[in-house]
C-alpha cells in the first residue's frame, strides 16, 4: 500500500526526523517501507504491511506507530459535525441469522447534497496517490478508508425502498454490482438490503442501482463491522478482492464504524454542502462487541518482559516507565495490579494481541530490536520430551518397513473433518480458505490428499507415513493428541496365502502388527470400522480390548470421489493411547553354531481351518528346537479331483535348530511326529 508523508504529518506534525529516517525507523519496528519516492512536498512510501496488522493499513495507523516510536501525543480524529435537523430515526435492522456476521451497523442521512468533483485536500492527496476521482461523495468514502482505515459506503437515498436490512442473501438472488457485473448470490452471502432488494454485497462491493450519480441529492452513509470469515467467503466465492474486503477479511476495528461514518459525512458536507438529518443510527450486537472491542484484559509483569527480552544496550534496561509509555501509545490502557505488574486493556483495533507474550513482543518492537545486546542464551539442562524415545522408535520402524515420511497441512475442510472423525472439530477464527478452515481432527485427509496427488501424477508405488498432532473440542478448550497415519498404494506380488487383490491389505495388516509389537499389550482386531473404509476389507485395531485405530482399503465411493483409480490402503493409530503402554525391551539371543534343518509337510485342510489356527496348534507343542514355520504353497482344485471341494492343500516348511548340539535323526523324527499329530487333530490329512 502507498502512504504519503505529507498526510502522515497532518496527523502528527511534530515528527522530529526527515522522511527517509522515518522510513528506516518504521521498518526497524516491523512496519516495512520498501520504497521511498518524492511526491509533492513530501515523499510516497511503498509499504508491505503484514496481514495481522490491518490497523496499520492506513495513514492514521502509521501515524500511531510513529507516535509510539518518538513518544509524541497523537490527537484523536476530529469528527465534529454541524447540528442535525430533527427527524424520525432511519429504520435499520439486522436480521437474526445475520447477527453473527454483522456485529455493528451505523447509518446517517444527508440531504440536499450537490454532487460534483472533489476539491481541496481530497483532490490533492488523490492526485499524489494516483487514485481515480469519481464524485465528491464517493471520494469522501475512499479518503476516509485511506486516512483511518474504515471502509464505508454511500447510497442514493431516494433509490431505497424502505429501511436498511442486513441479512443473508436468498439463494439465487441477483445483484448488479458497481463493476457492472451481475452476481447470483448464495444463502451464505451477507448483503445490505432494503425492504425489497439487495443493495450491496456486504463488506465487498456496493450495488449498481443505488450508486451515487450526478443526479443524487440525498445520501445515506453506512459504516459497519462484518465478520472476517463471512467476508472472506463471499470475496473468494465471487472472485472479488476490494480495498474494503481486504480489511474486513483481516479483522476491522469494531469501534471505528461511527468515527468513519462521521468523517465521511463531514467531508461530504464540506465538499458538496447539504444538511444532516437526524442523529447517527448505531446498531451494536453485544456478542460481537465482547469478542472484539471488549476482550478481557491481559496480565503483564515487567519481570516477564525482562526475562523474555534479555539485556539491552542501555544500562537501565526495560523499565516500568518504558512499558507504560509504549503500550499506552499503541492504544492499550494499563491498570497497576501490584509492584511492576499491570492489567492491560487491549485496543479495539489490535485483534492480533491475545496473550502476554504478544504485549512483550510489542514492547520489543517499539523499543527496537537493534537496541538489545548480542548475548548467548543461558545454558540449561536439556530435558527430552516424555515420549521422545517412543516416537523415535515408531519412526525408525516405519522407515525400516519401507515407508517415507510425509508432512501435510495442519488444516482441513469441514467436509473432510466430518468424514474421517467423529470428534467435534475446531473451526479457525480466521481461516485461509474453506479448504483449510478446520484444525485437523485426523491425519487421514492430509495423507489421502498426498497419496492422491502422487497417484494422479503417475507415481504408482507409494508407502508414506506421518506422525503429528490432531485437534478436537471447541475454540475454548482444544484437545490435542498425537497420531500416526500411514498408507500404501501400488502393485504388490501375490503371496502363498493371499491373491494379488488381497495382498496389499494384508501387507498393511502386517505393518500394523509390526508397529504394535513394539509395545506391551494384547493386540486384536474386529470389524467395527468407519464408513470411509471398505466393508470386509478393513478392521479396527484393539490393544488390551480398547480401540486405538483402524485400517483397511478406502471405500470405493470415497476413492471415486477423489478420482483414485487404484486401491489405496490407510491406517491411523492413536499414539497418545499407544504410548500409554511401555516399549517392549529387545532380547538378543546368541545365534546357534549348529546346522539348521528344514522339514516340509503337505496337508489338506478344510477351508474353515485358517492360518492362525494352524500356528496356534503347533505353538502349543512347545518344541524348543522349532524356530520357524512358514507357508510355502497353497493349492485348490476347482474340479475337486486333486483336492476335494471346500478344502485346500498347504505346504508347510519348518526350521529346526538346537543351540546345544547338532540334531539327531531321532530328535527330528520326534518333532515331525508331534507336528503331524497336532495338524491331524485339526482334521488335516497328510498328503503322500
Amino acid at each position: 500500500m502507498n502512504i504519503l508523508t505529507s498526510w502522515l504529518r497532518e496527523y502528527l506534525p511534530a515528527i522530529p526526523v526527515d522522511d527517509k529516517q522515518l522510513a528506516d525507523d518504521l521498518t526497524l519496528r516491523g512496519i516495512a517501507v520498501e520504497g521511498v519516492f518524492e511526491k509533492g512536498s513530501g515523499h510516497l512510501y511503498e509499504m508491505d504491511i503484514t496481514t495481522n496488522r490491518v490497523d496499520a493499513m492506513n495513514h492514521y495507523g502509521i501515524a500511531r506507530e510513529a507516535s509510539a516510536i518518538y513518544n509524541l501525543p497523537l490527537a484523536p480524529l476530529d469528527v465534529t459535525l454541524p447540528a442535525a435537523t430533527s427527524a424520525k430515526p432511519f429504520p435499520v435492522r439486522i436480521e437474526d441469522p445475520a447477527k453473527d456476521l454483522c456485529g455493528r451497523f451505523t447509518v446517517r442521512v444527508i440531504r440536499d447534497v450537490k454532487i460534483g468533483a472533489s476539491t481541496g485536500i481530497v483532490s490533492e492527496y488523490f492526485d499524489l496517490l494516483d487514485e481515480k476521482k469519481i464524485f465528491n461523495a464517493v471520494d469522501a468514502s475512499n479518503f476516509v478508508l485511506f486516512g483511518m482505515g474504515q471502509p464505508t459506503h454511500a447510497f442514493d437515498l431516494d433509490k431505497l425502498e424502505g429501511g436498511i436490512v442486513v441479512r443473508r442473501a436468498r439463494k439465487g438472488e441477483k445483484l448488479k454490482l458497481l463493476d457492472g457485473t451481475e452476481r447470483t448470490l448464495f444463502d451464505d452471502d451477507l448483503v445490505v438490503a432494503d425492504e425489497k432488494k439487495a443493495l450491496a454485497l456486504a463488506g465487498v462491493m456496493g450495488g449498481w442501482e443505488t450508486m451515487i450519480t450526478p443526479a443524487t441529492k440525498n445520501i445515506l452513509v453506512e459504516a459497519a463491522w462484518f465478520d472476517p470469515a463471512a467476508i472472506r467467503r463471499s470475496s473468494r466465492r465471487h472472485l472479488l478482492h476490494t480495498d474494503a474486503s481486504h480489511r474486513f477479511e483481516r479483522g476491522a476495528d469494531f469501534n471505528a464504524a461511527p468515527i468513519g461514518n462521521n468523517l465521511v459525512c463531514k467531508l461530504i458536507l464540506e465538499q458538496g454542502g447539504g444538511t444532516l438529518e437526524g442523529e447517527l443510527i448505531d446498531i451494536v450486537i453485544p456478542e460481537a462487541q465482547a469478542k472484539t472491542a471488549n476482550r478481557p484484559p491481559i496480565a503483564l509483569a515487567v519481570s516477564e518482559v525482562r526475562r523474555h527480552l534479555g539485556t539491552t544496550l542501555a544500562p537501565e534496561g526495560i523499565t516500568p516507565v518504558i512499558v507504560e509509555q509504549y503500550l499506552t501509545s499503541l492504544g492499550c490502557k494499563l491498570t497497576s495490579t501490584g509492584a511492576e505488574s499491570y492489567s492491560v486493556t487491549l485496543p479495539s483495533w489490535r485483534l492480533d494481541l491475545e496473550r502476554e507474550i504478544d504485549l512483550i513482543e510489542e514492547i520489543a518492537r517499539v523499543y527496537g530490536y537493534n537496541q538489545f545486546a548480542n548475548t548467548l542464551p543461558t545454558p540449561g539442562t536439556v530435558v527430552a520430551l516424555p515420549n521422545a524415545d517412543k516416537e523415535e522408535t515408531v519412526r525408525t520402524r516405519m522407515l525400516a518397513l519401507g515407508f517415507s515420511e510425509a508432512i501435510a497441512s495442519t488444516f482441513c475442510s469441514t467436509a473432510n473433518a466430518a468424514i474421517f472423525s467423529t470428534n467435534p472439530a475446531v473451526a479457525m477464527g480466521n481461516p485461509l480458505s474453506e479448504e483449510a478452515g478446520i484444525l485437523r481432527p485426523s491425519l487421514l485427509p492430509g495423507m489421502l490428499a498426498t497419496l492422491a496427488h502422487n497417484l494422479n501424477r503417475d507415481v504408482t508405488d507409494l508407502q508414506l507415513f506421518e506422525m503429528g498432532n490432531i485437534f478436537f473440542g471447541s475454540t475454548r478448550a482444544v484437545t490435542e493428541e498425537l497420531s500416526l497415519v500411514f498408507g500404501a498404494a501400488g502393485a504388490v506380488p501375490s503371496s502363498p496365502l493371499h491373491s494379488a487383490k488381497d495382498v496389499l491389505f494384508f501387507e498393511l495388516k502386517g505393518d500394523v502388527e509390526d508397529i504394535l509389537s513394539l509395545f506391551s499389550g494384547s493386540v486384536s482386531f474386529d470389524t467395527n470400522v468407519p464408513a470411509w473404509l471398505h466393508p470386509g476389507r478393513a478392521a479396527r485395531v484393539l490393544l488390551d480390548g480398547k480401540a486405538i485405530g483402524c485400517f483397511g482399503e478406502v471405500h470405493p465411493a470415497e476413492a471415486q470421489r477423489r478420482k483414485l483409480k487404484q486401491s489405496v490402503v490407510l491406517c491411523e493409530i492413536n499414539l497418545t493411547a499407544l504410548f500409554a503402554h511401555a516399549l517392549r525391551q529387545p532380547v538378543a539371543k546368541e545365534p546357534s553354531r549348529y546346522q539348521a534343518v528344514q522339514r516340509d509337510f503337505s496337508f489338506v485342510f478344510a477351508d474353515t481351518v485358517d492360518w492362525s489356527t494352524i500356528t496356534a496348534a503347533i505353538g502349543k507343542l512347545h518344541i524348543p528346537t522349532l524356530t520357524r514355520i512358514t507357508p510355502q504353497e497353497i493349492f485348490r482344485d476347482a474340479k475337486g479331483k486333486a483336492v476335494p471341494a471346500g478344502h485346500y492343500s498347504i505346504l508347510l516348511r519348518t526350521v529346526l535348530q538346537s543351540n546345544e548340539a547338532t540334531l539327531t535323526e531321532n530328535e527330528l523324527q520326534h518333532a515331525s511326529n508331534e507336528i503331524i499329530a497336532a495338524l491331524a487333530n485339526l482334521g488335516g490329512r497328510l498328503r503322500a
